[in-house]
């Protein structure tokens, strides 16, 4: 005597117990973003800053002006706002570029939020 079982043996005994498979839908969470912020100082001239925001972070003069201000009236302006390493990477650039350029101007990176 031999037995014949169908492709379809298994699928049909899961469906007569009832079992039902959905696939799970993955939580996704948005990685958190953080900003580039420029401190000021008493040196660094304001038309470098202005060139340094619209160099490494693709400001017109007119937004690189307003964040400059800023940085001069309240002691530090927001340069943008990414991904941690794209983030550091760009503080990173400016703080590189500003002392090859003998001048003591700093961004730091903060979280946002």
């Amino acid at each position: 005597m031999s037995i014949w079982l169908s492709a379809d043996h298994d699928h049909d005994d899961a469906m007569d117990h009832g079992l039902a498979v959905q696939p799970a839908k993955p939580k996704l969470k948005e990685p958190p973003k953080y900003q580039v912020v420029m401190l000021n100082d008493d040196y660094t001239p304001m038309d470098f800053v202005v060139h340094v925001l619209q160099y490494f972070f693709s400001m017109d003069e007119e937004s690189a002006t307003q964040v400059m201000l800023a940085v001069h009236q309240k002691g530090k302006g927001i340069c943008g706002i990414f991904p941690k390493d794209l983030a550091e990477t760009r503080a990173q650039q400016v703080n590189q570029y500003a002392r090859q350029s003998q001048h003591p101007l700093m961004c730091e990176v903060e979280r946002v939020g």
